[in-house]
């Protein structure tokens, strides 16, 4: 098949690349920036917020994949991130089917009430309009190494040598190993019994807390963090400071503390029985992670 990568700079397009050409795919890139871009592939410069190189990315392709998230900064919109989203997602679709484009399959995440979890909703819904054979798949927190959600809770431990836990620690989600994020992608392009508009979860085996998995990442790390659990959230100050402790852009971690409003869990297990994927365990998943981390950058923790 021939199939189009877009984010491909990013960590789930730069790692979905390989495994899709192993797989024996041909496969082109879409990048703002193809000098970012890692894997021996085409890549074809280009915006999605404002659609250029767009008609020249999907010329040809069968399959699709949709891996662009607005949440930093970017071109100015009204409505901010949530604006870019929407205008890159609604460009794309277009694009996608005047090209005659078979599938797309978009990453998103699980259902929730923040606003980038909404947005995220509003970019699948004009995907699966557009191309009706198309796939949306949903996750929380995706565990690897060049996972920045993941690695934002790892710097926290890593850099706090007592760890504030707000109320949203007792909030569940079950993260998943980003190994098996990708044999889910991969699966996605070809699966007979996906497709049509499926919007499916992708879970890990565990429902854990907030408070469970920050404790888990801890013993990972094999140090003694003490935690404040608090009865308070304060997330609008809290987000900045946790932000500036962690090294990462507010723009990023403000709308994923946004949403620690409640539990974010899989409404059932058709994605695994669908497409045939095998979970590793959370545990597992981590060790793993920081492994790869620590073969590029010394942890300090560790």
């Amino acid at each position: 098949m021939d199939i189009l990568v877009t984010g491909a700079s990013g960590y789930v397009g730069g790692a979905l690349i390989p495994r899709l050409l192993d797989a024996g795919h041909a496969v082109r890139a879409f990048a703002r920036d193809p000098g970012r871009v890692r894997a021996p592939v085409p890549v074809v410069r280009g915006d999605a917020v404002t659609g250029t190189g767009l008609d020249e990315a999907l010329d040809d392709i069968d399959v699709a994949y949709y891996l662009i998230h607005s949440m930093e900064s970017g071109p100015p919109s009204p409505d901010g991130f949530r604006g870019r989203d929407r205008q890159a997602a609604e460009r794309f679709a277009a694009a996608a089917a005047d090209a005659g484009v078979g599938r797309i399959v978009y990453l998103g995440g699980l259902m929730g009430s923040s606003p980038h979890l909404a947005s995220r909703v509003e970019v699948e819904a004009s995907l699966l309009r557009a191309v009706p054979d198309s796939l949306a798949l949903r996750a929380s927190i995706i565990v690897g190494a060049h996972s920045r959600s993941f690695r934002f809770l790892v710097r926290l431990v890593e850099r706090l040598p007592v760890v504030p836990l707000p109320a949203w620690r007792r909030y569940r989600t079950q993260p998943i190993d980003g190994r098996d994020v990708l044999s889910y992608l991969v699966a996605a392009a070809t699966a007979d019994a996906a497709g049509g508009g499926e919007r499916l979860d992708l879970a890990g085996p565990e429902a854990l807390t907030y408070g469970e998995i920050i404790a888990r990442i801890r013993d990972a790390l094999l140090v003694g963090r003490a935690t404040l659990p608090l009865g308070f959230t304060a997330t609008p100050l809290a987000s900045h400071v946790a932000a500036a402790i962690a090294g990462e852009d507010h723009a990023l971690v403000g709308p994923l503390m946004e949403g620690l409003t409640g539990d974010l869990l899989a409404r059932d297990d058709r994605a695994q029985r669908l497409l045939g994927v095998r979970l590793h365990p959370f545990d597992t998943a981590v060790e793993r992670a920081l492994r790869e981390w620590e073969a590029e950058e010394e942890l300090a923790a560790r």
